[in-house]
């Protein structure tokens, strides 16, 4: 079961803006964050829950969508997210957060798709105006965003070649995704 929820997991861009996330779902994601291991047992990471349309409209221009695809500016109106965690640093807790920030993203990542929901770990953001937006005091620092919504795009997973990790989309705006084969992921058996 856990196998085939990494595979539907993917990082996903475009959504149905229209099908909006529950606020009380994402606080419950948050919530089973507890559950998580975290480094030195610390727990700095906090999270600011984003679902008013207005506020995730503000959002938006803050982020950077996709690298690897020069010529997409990004999801259009009717395909953005329809709502955000943005991934917090509490620095009175601890100055970083070791490996929680990737364990916690993860798992809200497999939580939204097991609800049906899909998202995209977003690190390009702007983020001075982001700060000023949120209303942040100078203790939480941005780690991630976390767009979510219900996706409307089809991602493929693709066996790697020539070591090229760059993803690409067809015409027809299927999302293809290259992976190492798992024949490269083991160095040695002892």
């Amino acid at each position: 079961m856990l196998r085939d929820l990494l595979k539907q997991t993917r990082s996903f861009r475009r959504f149905n803006g229209n099908d909006r996330v529950p606020a009380d779902l994402l606080k419950t994601w948050v919530a089973d964050l507890r559950y998580c291991a975290s480094g030195r047992n610390c727990q700095p990471l906090k999270y600011a829950v984003v679902t008013s349309p207005q506020s995730c409209a503000q959002i938006f221009p803050l982020l950077a969508w996709a690298g690897y695809l020069k010529d997409w500016a990004g999801p259009e109106a009717d395909e953005r997210p329809s709502a955000y965690l943005i991934q917090l640093i509490d620095k009175e807790i601890a100055e970083n957060c070791l490996c929680d920030d990737g364990i916690q993203l993860q798992t809200l990542l497999l939580s939204a798709t097991e609800a049906g929901y899909g998202g995209c770990i977003i690190k390009a953001f702007k983020n001075t105006e982001l700060r000023q937006l949120l209303q942040l005091p100078d203790h939480l620092q941005i780690n991630y965003v976390l767009a979510l919504g219900k996706p409307v795009e089809k991602v493929v997973v693709e066996e790697m070649k020539n070591n090229d990790v760059r993803y690409w989309r067809t015409p027809d705006g299927v999302h293809h995704v290259p992976k190492r084969p798992a024949c490269e992921l083991i160095h040695a058996e002892y």
